[in-house]
């Protein structure tokens, strides 16, 4: 796709990308996409040494410059030795102390950053470094938030922090705000820290993010318009900075296309096809914690549920060798593959023929990866925006339905019996629920495919946000 701008004006973008895979992977996609939009463009990703490997096989054959930046050994006691990258945290509470301790990388960013030539034109930053709006600020470049959420995640949010609903219980459903579409929510569908928030290091961190977003010059969403019109347009009209709806940048991904070069899983999910079956992807992300018992619950409804199935797992080491999931996995042998603490590409997994129906933790990217290759999803949310994805998931957007705790609450123990019956009601693609939601999917899934080509509502955007980069800022 060619350039749809003439200008010359030289431009170069510095991306600084969170160490996590769903907010890195992002913003690679992005980079492509920036390249694809100007010929005249220089691309530097500034990263760690322990995640430039990932970062520079992901864009080998780009143009982008990756400079690395060393990251402290030791900065908190909880945190091992030579961890870079919040995947590999021995808990996700120590998330914030690994967010504060970014900070460390700020010196050596600020001087590679005022020596890079051409001159910087603008800073993508991810919002969790905070930190990056300082030498930006100074240099009078402009610093543009990386926000991996959700419009209606991040107006939900707004509105739930900031007014008092009267309810009288935290499992309560009430109306959010007349203007918006009636998804009714509960208290329980946002973060503890951000519904009822105490002083400490949680509430400090957090603050210091909305406080430099608040002075940034724009936030840069990875969604497009046509998916949640009512959300940008809330967003933008009540809330600064602006919101840039550039994606669904999951569709830069690349593929491989080398059979040789198949994982054992992607075998396994070929032999399925040939067979004519149809299988149920399971997947919590990289970052989510789930209990072992609540494991063995999952496990329960997925045998009984009679469909097949590929689940990604996270595990601590002890987890692995846990003896009800070696005797689920030799039970299940033929109808499950289960996959142990391995990368996977999740794309790739979601465009096979055979997957139709996807058992997520909603996180957005996952939302978004699976509208693009039409597969529904059964939501089973965690933490962070992921019980407000699963609601847009099932009743604002219809492409699927999510899991409830046996007493009714958003949070809790979800039972074998309810992933049971949710699996089946998802897989049954000639039932009147399964076809609407796959109708739906799949008139997302074009509507995202037409906001990225040239002349889409994302391409427009992109465009209109790079030239006022390059004019002198002149909307900001």
């Amino acid at each position: 796709m060619p350039s749809s701008s003439s200008s010359e004006t030289p431009l170069h973008v510095v991306i600084l990308p969170f160490m996590a895979k769903g907010h890195t992977i992002p913003l690679l996609h992005l980079t492509r996409l920036l390249f694809l939009h100007r010929s005249n463009i220089a691309v530097t990703i500034f990263t760690t040494h322990a995640n430039s490997p990932f970062i520079r096989q992901s864009l080998h054959d780009t143009k982008a410059s990756i400079i690395e930046l060393n990251f402290p050994q030791k900065f908190h006691p909880e945190i091992p030795q030579g961890v870079e990258s919040v995947d590999k945290l021995p808990s996700q509470s120590l998330l914030v102390p690994f967010c504060k301790g970014t900070k460390f990388l700020q010196p050596e960013f600020d001087t590679i950053f005022r020596s890079l030539r051409p001159n910087v034109s603008c800073l993508i930053s991810d919002v969790f470094f905070p930190w990056s709006l300082e030498i930006a600020a100074k240099l009078s470049i402009p610093r543009l938030d990386f926000d991996g959420a959700s419009n209606s995640a991040m107006v939900f949010y707004d509105i739930l922090m900031t007014q008092e609903f009267l309810v009288d219980s935290d499992d309560e459903l009430f109306s959010v705000i007349p203007s918006l579409p009636d998804i009714k929510l509960t208290k329980n569908d946002i973060e503890p820290e951000f519904s009822n928030p105490q002083p400490g290091e949680h509430t400090d961190f957090y603050t210091e993010v909305i406080m430099a977003t608040s002075k940034s010059k724009g936030i840069i969403r990875n969604s497009f318009y046509e998916l949640e019109p009512e959300f940008v347009d809330y967003w933008n009209r009540e809330n600064s900075p602006k919101a840039w709806n550039i994606g669904p940048l999951c569709l830069l991904a690349t593929k491989a296309v080398s059979c040789a070069e198949k994982p054992l899983w992607i075998q396994w999910l070929d032999e399925r096809l040939e067979k004519g079956k149809s299988v149920l992807y399971v997947a919590f992300g990289s970052l989510a914690e789930v209990t072992v018992e609540q494991l063995r619950e999952i496990a329960i409804g997925l045998e009984n549920s009679g469909e097949h199935f590929f689940w990604v797992l996270r595990l601590p080491e002890p987890s692995i060798r846990d003896e009800f999931m070696s005797e689920f996995e030799e039970r299940v042998k033929g109808r499950g593959l289960l996959v142990k603490n391995q990368w996977v590409d999740q794309v790739g997994i979601l465009s096979h023929e055979c997957v139709n129906g996807f058992m997520s933790h909603c996180g957005w990217n996952s939302v978004l990866e699976s509208i693009c290759e039409s597969v529904p999803l059964l939501g089973f949310p965690i933490t962070a925006d992921q019980h407000l994805n699963a609601r847009m998931v099932e009743e604002y957007f219809r492409i699927g339905v999510k899991v409830v705790t046996r007493n009714g609450s958003v949070r809790g123990f979800f039972g074998s019996e309810c992933i049971e019956n949710k699996v089946k009601e998802l897989m049954d693609i000639e039932g009147e629920k399964g076809k609407e939601m796959r109708k739906n999917v799949r008139i997302f899934n074009e509507k995202a495919r037409n906001a990225m080509v040239g002349g889409g509502s994302s391409w427009r955007t992109l465009n209109l946000l790079m030239d006022e980069v390059i004019c002198n800022n002149a909307l900001f």
